[in-house]
Parts: structure tokens; C-alpha cells; sequence
């Protein structure tokens, strides 16, 4: 699974995302890890909103490194999730992948720095209850990313754009 952060549509209505993020907000003050109804509700309407390349291009990156990354896989099939605004949730794409069966699901996050929430709590958090939901199914999530590997990754792309250093 490749989880991306997800963000709005660019024509989701702003009120409701105000909303949303201010029941989130009040919530997590609260520190209670389930939604209200209504910001269920809320959530629901963002990630369901309908998206075009045109309205959503982030959605329509991952996607795009989704069907890059997937041949690369060795025929593991790949789902893309999203963090928040976007679906499916990572929860949601989970419980999707065991209801087909599968036994072993590996995630992993196009956020690659430390000290994201998303990357380094809620996405164990989720991989946690999961686990809990889903006794019998290994959930793995392959992060922390390795600095020298990300090091080499971002030079080499620096190298495809930069022109050769003077001596």
C-alpha cells in the first residue's frame, strides 16, 4: 500500500474543510481518538468529493507513482491510500485488502522525513489497531526511511536538473 498525505479538491467547499479541521482540532485537544458523527460526516464528504486531474493533482501524483512503482513489485498487487481529505483511508484500504484475503499487508508513506505526524505516529497508530482488528493478518509498515537513502535519491534527481560541478 503507498500512502500519500492527501489534501482537498480544489473545488471542495471550503466551509466544510474549515469544519472538519476545527472538529479534528477540538478532538485531538480532547485527546479522544474517535470521530463525532458529524465529523464523520464531514470526513466522508472530503474524501469522497469527486476529483479531476484539473481539481486534484496531488491525488493524481501518487496515483501516477503508484502505477510507476507497481511493476516494480515482483506481481505484489498495489493500493494507494491517503492519509486525510482523500479516499481511501488508510484504515479503509486495509480492511479492503483483508475482506480479499490477504495476510500480509506492507505500507508505505511518500512522506519521507522524521518527525511528520502523520508518518511517525498516526500511521503506526493505525498499523496498531489494525493489527488488533485483524488478528490474523501481518500489517508491516516499511519507515522509518533510511537518510543516506533518501541522500542518494534526492542527489540523484539534483543530478538530472544541476549542471556538472566546477573543479
Amino acid at each position: 500500500m503507498l500512502i500519500g498525505h492527501g489534501g482537498t479538491a480544489s473545488d471542495t467547499p471550503k466551509a466544510a474543510v474549515g469544519e472538519l479541521k476545527r472538529l479534528e482540532s477540538e478532538r485531538q485537544a480532547r485527546r479522544e481518538a474517535q470521530m463525532s458523527p458529524r465529523e464523520a460526516e464531514l470526513d466522508k464528504l472530503v474524501r469522497e468529493w469527486p476529483r479531476t486531474p484539473e481539481t486534484d493533482a496531488y491525488k493524481y501524483g501518487v496515483e501516477e507513482i503508484a502505477r510507476a512503482l507497481e511493476p516494480k513489485l515482483g506481481g505484489r498487487r498495489l493500493v494507494t491510500a491517503y492519509n486525510e481529505f482523500c479516499a481511501p483511508s488508510v484504515e479503509d484500504a486495509i480492511d479492503g485488502l483483508v475482506a480479499e484475503g490477504y495476510k500480509k499487508i506492507s505500507l508505505i508513506s511518500t512522506m519521507f522525513t522524521r518527525g511528520g505526524i502523520h508518518a511517525e505516529c498516526e500511521i503506526p497508530g493505525i498499523v496498531l489497531a489494525a493489527s488488533k482488528k485483524h488478528p490474523g493478518v501481518v500489517i508491516e509498515y516499511a519507515w522509518p526511511f533510511d537518510a543516506d537513502f533518501i541522500a542518494s535519491f534526492l542527489a540523484s534527481q539534483l543530478g538530472r536538473v544541476l549542471s556538472p560541478a566546477k573543479s
